[in-house]
């Protein structure tokens, strides 16, 4: 096919120039699919191209988002909450069990605050017993910034969720599902957003990165862009067991063969399709480091967060990232509520190179606001823009996942 934007420059001024087209063209395909509540994105730019790298369904670091972005995305959480539920009074905030992450503590005061911000009453609720080991009816925790969180007991009956005897009308999962809870989610009406049954437990980045080519693929051929400047090249690889060494050496034939097809001196990140938080994440330069990982190293890739045994694997095209901070290698990650960006940070990280893994030990943040291109991103720079495009294609990726588990 021929292609009309070849190169990283001719597309950020085609983003530049073409603004309200690709608007068009997003709400156009995003009609009828069930946009995730939020989104968090991570994008690597190298000289050659941008692409996502990761996708999370249930977001932490709301409380590294610049806070004019916060202040101006008010109204997006405010008429996302009210598309659910034009009623809705009080909002539930399902969180993560990992209470004694004081950060992630700071990031739920944020979004607690945000959504009060709207209008409506937030509360904090989980249905991890092992967080109320004498049947409290709540738990009290102090964040990192000393900010006081309060996790309610939830209960749900007859298909509803309350709290201390008070009726939730909308629950914002914040809680990935990595260890699913014994519950049926099908048969609670209470409305929940993002839906539990795409939590880990099921998700896998393999199936994400499938429909996030597809929707890339398209996008391109509509506009006329060579897709390799929007997206990494991958492989999917199952039956992996790295305690075992099953499937390593299909595991090496597949990092050799995306490897050919790069340029030479080119590495790529060998991820489980079911981690997160960084986990599971190996960066090599062929197939020969993968059948000859050390015992210390197998370890790592074998289990995740909650003891998830991971068996399948994303071979993922190593993206150079040209983004520096302090002197730091650096990448961008982009905040969307109902698949519109409103903001992001930077993830530095002193203790890896420009190739490395950014999301492990030793990295920082740096707020990274996205409030100047809510008009023509070219008031700004086409450098946003551009982010704010992938992220939501990724969304719209993310959607047809839903979709998916949905049917």
């Amino acid at each position: 096919m021929q292609y009309d934007i070849t190169n990283k420059e001719q597309l950020e001024n085609f983003i530049c120039t073409n603004w309200n087209d690709i608007n068009s063209y997003i709400a156009k395909i995003s009609q009828d699919l069930p946009i995730p509540f939020y989104s968090s994105v991570d994008i690597r730019e190298s000289k050659e191209k941008y692409a996502p790298v990761d996708h999370n369904m249930f977001p932490a670091g709301f409380n590294n988002l610049c806070s004019a972005d916060l202040k101006d995305s008010q109204d997006i959480f405010r008429q996302t909450l009210k598309k659910i539920n034009n009623n809705a009074r009080n909002i539930g905030i399902i969180t993560e069990s990992h209470t004694k992450n004081l950060m992630y503590l700071d990031h739920l005061a944020t979004l607690s605050k945000l959504t009060e911000e709207t209008g409506l009453s937030a509360h904090f609720l989980s249905f991890d017993s092992a967080l109320f080991p004498n049947n409290e009816d709540s738990i009290d925790l102090l964040s990192h910034s000393g900010h006081a969180i309060k996790i309610f007991r939830g209960k749900i009956q007859g298909g509803l969720i309350s709290i201390a005897g008070e009726k939730i009308d909308i629950a914002i999962n914040n809680n990935d599902q990595s260890n699913p809870w014994p519950i049926e989610w099908r048969e609670i009406t209470t409305p929940i957003v993002p839906t539990p049954l795409i939590g880990w437990f099921r998700r896998q980045k393999n199936i994400h990165f499938y429909y996030y080519k597809k929707v890339a693929d398209e996008f391109c051929a509509f506009f006329k862009i060579n897709p390799d400047l929007i997206q990494a090249q991958f492989r999917a690889v199952e039956e992996v067991d790295f305690e075992t060494k099953q499937g390593l050496e299909k595991l090496g034939s597949a990092v050799d063969d995306l490897i050919s097809t790069l340029k030479p001196g080119s590495k790529v990140f060998v991820k489980a399709s079911q981690g997160t938080y960084g986990m599971g994440i190996s960066v090599v330069s062929s197939g020969e480091e993968i059948i000859n990982m050390n015992r210390k190293t197998r370890n790592k890739m074998d289990v995740g967060k909650n003891s998830i045994k991971f068996t399948s694997l994303l071979v993922q095209e190593g993206v150079e990232t040209i983004i520096k901070y302090d002197d730091m290698p650096a990448e961008i990650t982009i905040y969307l509520v109902d698949g519109k960006s409103i903001g992001g940070f930077m993830r530095a990280n002193s203790e890896k190179d420009s190739m490395g893994n950014l999301n492990s030990r030793g990295m920082v943040f740096r707020k990274l606001c996205m409030g100047d291109i809510k008009g023509s991103p070219c008031d700004h720079t086409v450098k946003e823009a551009t982010y704010s495009l992938i992220a939501r294609l990724s969304v719209i990726a993310s959607a047809h996942e839903i979709k998916e588990v949905l049917n």
